[in-house]
């Protein structure tokens, strides 16, 4: 015979999970693939976020991952730069252009320790191709760990400026 308490409880869970995929439907993938020539990428960055009562700093390192995602064709990057949160631009990662070959990726790195970004940084990277190519994923992870705290999580560019 069941506990009538548990029951209860898979009841409840079939419930949660039954509104939870009423409230947050899984968007469908989209068959449409973008191709272009070039963008400028804003790219959101946290070199710290807050937390607790006195939002208190907890500091991140910050990685830039750059995805070449065309089967092909090789992406010129052209600049990839990073901004605190006031706009005021920090530092210039590549001096000459710097080819990415098809379906390679680079990395940035952020180190936890570069605490001037703030919780409003930000990257912007600018890229080229000689022909139109799928779009490139630009995407920044975040982790940080404190005595027995932990955090992490992504953030994905944004085109603010295409070239087809």
């Amino acid at each position: 015979m069941v506990n009538p308490g548990t029951k209860r409880l898979f009841g409840f869970v079939c419930l949660l999970v039954l509104a939870s995929s009423c409230i947050l439907p899984v968007p469908p993938a989209s068959s449409e693939v973008r191709r272009m020539r070039g963008q400028t990428v804003y790219v959101p960055a946290y070199s710290h976020i807050y937390h607790g009562i006195r939002q208190a700093p907890f500091y991140l390192t910050v990685t830039l991952s750059v995805r070449n995602t065309d089967m092909k064709t090789p992406i010129t990057l052209l600049a990839v730069d990073y901004y605190d949160t006031a706009g005021k631009l920090l530092k210039s990662y590549i001096k000459d252009e710097v080819k990415l070959d098809p379906i390679g990726s680079l990395e940035y790195v952020i180190v936890e320790t570069e605490k001037s970004g703030g919780a409003g940084a930000n990257f912007i990277v600018r890229w080229k191709a000689d022909k139109p190519v799928s779009e490139p994923i630009f995407e920044t992870v975040m982790i940080g760990t404190s005595a027995q705290q932990g955090i992490s999580f992504t953030s994905r560019g944004r085109a603010i400026d295409t070239q087809d």
